[in-house]
């Protein structure tokens, strides 16, 4: 269902539940243990998601919604569904680990949102990627609504969202919702760079950025003093200091 594999600092989770990677319970509470397995593993610090299907997802289980929305206790637990769906989003986004998502195929809705809640996502120009549940008469609602406005504001929010429109990758890399786009035939080789170049970072050094960046959607100052707390503690780590001593030693 999803597989994973732990080399140096790069933890990969591979999506493989033929043939569209469709979200379900188990597949949710599967992709929620491999992040905790993960964070707990202090050697990993960055985490790559990718498919090993045509589909990187295609979202929710339509089959499995459709069993459950005829009565009032199917929609509730339709609804606590979703729910962990967003809160297994939730904590990829708010983990110290770098995640990478890699599309080479579909990511739609739920999908799509799981890649929207990584810091980065690489796909190739042929992959197609959207929020059409209002093609259904739904809304994405595993944070779809939230992270794509945060991340490209309302205009493009309300064109992708409310008309339902599916784009390639290059298109989602002109709209800012994907930072990197390659030819198909490149995406494993240069999503492999990114991550070996990522992973060679110091993991403190990337949690404490990542921590600066997620503060700054607050209101307020509160991210001026976490920068200069996170840098108190990184002064004193050894690695930081290490790579320091090492660098003005070079430059002599």
């Amino acid at each position: 269902m999803i597989g994973l594999g732990i080399e140096g600092g790069v933890a990969t989770a591979t999506l493989s539940r033929p043939p569209v990677n469709a979200i379900d319970e188990n597949w949710v509470s599967r992709l929620d243990r491999i992040v905790e397995e993960c964070e707990a593993n202090p050697a990993v610090s960055v985490l790559l998601i990718r498919s090993d299907q045509k589909a990187f997802s295609a979202g929710a289980d339509l089959a499995l919604m459709r069993s459950r929305f005829d009565s009032d206790e199917g929609r509730r637990k339709m609804i606590a569904f979703v729910r962990e769906m967003q809160r297994a989003y939730a904590r990829i986004e708010a983990s110290r680990l770098v995640s990478v998502a890699a599309i080479g195929g579909a990511a739609m809705g739920g999908g799509l949102e799981l890649a929207l809640a990584c810091d980065l996502r690489i796909a190739s120009e042929t992959a197609k990627l959207g929020l059409p549940e209002a093609r259904l008469g739904l809304l994405p609602g595993a944070g779809g609504t939230q992270r794509l406005t945060r991340l490209c504001g309302e205009v493009v929010a309300k064109r992708l969202i409310l008309g339902a429109e599916v784009v390639d990758g290059n298109e989602a890399a002109k709209l800012g919702f994907v930072h990197w786009v390659v030819p198909s035939s490149g995406l494993a080789s240069r999503t492999e760079e990114l991550v070996k170049n990522l992973s060679a970072l110091p993991s403190a050094s990337l949690a404490a950025c990542k921590a600066c960046i997620h503060a700054a959607r607050e209101p307020g100052d509160r991210g001026y003093e976490l920068e200069l707390s996170a840098t108190l503690g990184l002064l004193a780590d050894e690695e930081t200091q290490a790579r320091v001593r090492a660098f003005l030693e070079k430059g002599r």
